[in-house]
């Protein structure tokens, strides 16, 4: 075997700046001239459908000059921004005797949903799963606060953040629940190009809370009770903002570590992403079991694992597969009604929009065969629909 005559950090560090390099050039290729990500416009069908009127009544509303005026696109088509469609959720939402029909956030006494998601292993979908379903809440009609819990950053590249050089200061959550000198929340949380969408980014920096928790339990013991307890850092630091949001979004690294073990401890709700294949059950199972055990003693120690609900996603499922129909009816037989009833397909349409950054959401239909699609949309859709019945429900709605 030939040898490696280079020191392998100086190699692989070498390999990392080329890449970093490569990756905000194409960064700025896809969005310049600052390198800023900018979301399309609607038009009046789509946002007929998040609203649930009829097109005509959109243009009705426009020949009215009520609510917000569309652009004129090409071939004459209406086009509204995503601040238009929550300005046209306003307008309707006033005139409307049913609440919450056009504008279905929390009420008085609802309290703050955190959605996280989980899973521990990669390639699960678990990131493009938090990602859209960020996306759609905000589009329908929800505040929503997302925040990237994993040091890998993909969340937060999706949403046009390169976290080498966009986070050179700082900026993650980490700021927020550090052990000493904490940030308040609201310094780090980012606007997104999505209206609704509020973002707090990852990078590498997260790690530090692995390595500083366990010396933080060292110096706690003999002080005071309840002194820097590690799985109330994330909850006392969304306290601070939890008036300014109905739901908020945790994208978890696939690791059962402290990170994780906090967002779980802060949560209302849990989403595991599961790919249907007989290793990511086995190791699903592993994951459960470690679950268990360390959240059992984080609630002996007076941690809230009180949950409105835990449902598993199946993930990248191909109907036509049958091992994975398998699987699928394997874990219905086992966990009920906590496998949700609609899956994500497995779709070419969001690997693509995957490889400019983009989730279904963003991309322009056109860009696509018509059928792959809208056979995605209509799955994550679905998906997202189902999730927001929760929430809904949660609520007493």
């Amino acid at each position: 075997m030939g040898q490696i005559n280079e020191r392998i950090d100086r190699l692989v560090g070498e390999h990392a700046a080329k890449l970093s390099e490569r990756l905000m050039a194409h960064r700025a290729q896809l969005f310049p001239p600052n390198a800023s990500k900018v979301l399309r416009r609607f038009t009046s069908g789509e946002v007929a459908g998040l609203l649930g009127v009829k097109d005509a009544y959109l243009r009705k509303l426009s020949l009215e000059g009520r609510g917000p005026q569309p652009e004129t696109g090409p071939g004459g088509r209406r086009l509204y921004s995503s601040n238009d469609i929550m300005e046209l959720r306003r307008l309707l939402e006033a005139g409307t005797k049913t609440p919450g029909t056009y504008l279905p956030g929390r009420r008085q006494n609802d309290h703050l949903q955190v959605i996280t998601v989980i899973n521990f292993k990669g390639g699960s979908g678990k990131t493009t799963t938090a990602a859209h379903l960020a996306q759609k809440c905000a589009l329908d009609g929800y505040r929503v606060l997302a925040i990237d819990l994993d040091p890998q950053a993909s969340f937060s590249a999706l949403h046009g953040f390169q976290p080498e050089f966009d986070l050179l200061d700082g900026g993650t959550l980490y700021d927020a629940i550090r052990y000493e000198d904490p940030l308040p929340m609201r310094s780090i949380i980012r606007p997104s190009y999505f209206t609704n969408l509020h973002i707090v980014p990852g990078n590498l920096e997260l790690m530090e809370f692995e390595h500083d928790t366990p010396r933080a339990l060292a110096v706690r013991r003999g002080s005071e009770p309840g002194e820097n307890l590690f799985f109330t850092r994330i909850s006392d630091a969304l306290a601070d903002v939890q008036a300014d949001y109905d739901l908020v979004v945790i994208d978890c690294p696939p690791q059962l570590g402290f990170l994780t073990m906090s967002a779980l401890s802060a949560a209302t709700a849990v989403l595991v992403t599961v790919h249907p294949q007989m290793l990511d059950v086995m190791s699903m199972c592993q994951f459960l079991l470690m679950t268990s055990n360390l959240l059992g003693v984080v609630a002996d120690a007076g941690g809230n694992m009180n949950y409105d609900w835990l449902r598993y996603l199946v993930t990248r499922y191909e109907p036509g597969d049958g091992p994975q129909n398998q699987m699928v009816s394997f874990m219905r037989s086992l966990f009920g009604d906590h496998v949700l009833n609609h899956p994500v397909l497995k779709s070419t349409a969001i690997s693509d929009a995957g490889l400019t950054k983009q989730t279904l959401y963003e991309v322009e239909k056109a860009d696509f065969t018509r059928a792959t699609y809208e056979r995605a949309m209509e799955s994550l859709n679905a998906v997202n629909s189902e999730i927001e019945g929760l929430i809904q429900k949660a609520w007493g709605r």
